[in-house]
């Protein structure tokens, strides 16, 4: 997983309350155990006006030239600006898979659903948390080119304009993101630890142990 310090990107909005994860990645992709593939299924039901089917490509697909995503001044976009609730629905984690691929880094929003904010922090997308009254001045003024920065280690978002907005963030979840530790990285840090715990088990109750021997 990549370490989070700072980014600035391009803002992409998505005015919808209450997305759900079956809207950000359609059950009907989720047919391999990869973090890969996703990205070209990513709000399929919004940005395409047809059905696709599993392996085909964008370029294969008829557009919705009214969706956010498929207008040219969000193209390269990579922070979501969002609604209340986002990531509800399923507990999939290919949400945020398809989120990343498709090249978001940072997701803004007044809130999320619990399971899809922490599967964010398990693949290195970070979702930022702020106010209902900062969300509206981020939509009011998004528009063609709009960029924010966002500082994890500060807990700030930037607008070029200059005005900061501060986010809370968990302390431990914070640590994983700057330090781009994910779930196995974190019990490998204590790889040493474990070790010396089962050699001293082994030790003390090697009765537990003669299957293996």
């Amino acid at each position: 997983m990549q370490a989070f310090t700072k980014h600035t990107g391009t803002v992409a909005p998505l005015e919808r309350v209450n997305v759900d994860t079956d809207q950000i990645i359609p059950k009907q992709f989720l047919k391999s155990i990869k973090r890969t593939g996703f990205g070209d299924y990513l709000f399929d039901g919004w940005r395409f006006v047809d059905e696709g089917d599993l392996g085909m490509t964008p370029n294969e697909r008829q557009l919705n030239h009214d969706f956010v995503l498929n207008q040219p001044a969000y193209q390269g976009a990579s922070i979501l600006l969002a609604r209340d609730n986002f990531g509800c629905g399923s507990s999939r984690e290919h949400a945020v898979w398809a989120l990343q691929e498709f090249g978001f880094c940072v997701v803004l929003a007044p809130s999320f659903a619990d399971i899809f904010y922490g599967n964010c922090f398990k693949n290195g997308l970070l979702p930022v948390v702020l106010n209902e009254r900062e969300i509206d001045q981020l939509f009011h003024d998004c528009g063609q080119g709009y960029s924010l920065t966002v500082d994890l280690e500060r807990q700030q978002v930037e607008t070029s304009a200059g005005a900061i907005f501060n986010f809370q963030i968990d302390q431990g979840l914070k640590e994983k993101m700057l330090k781009g530790l994910d779930d196995i990285s974190m019990t490998l840090a204590e790889r040493a630890l474990i070790e010396s715990f089962e050699a001293k088990h082994r030790q003390s109750q090697p009765w537990l142990f003669l299957r293996e021997e």
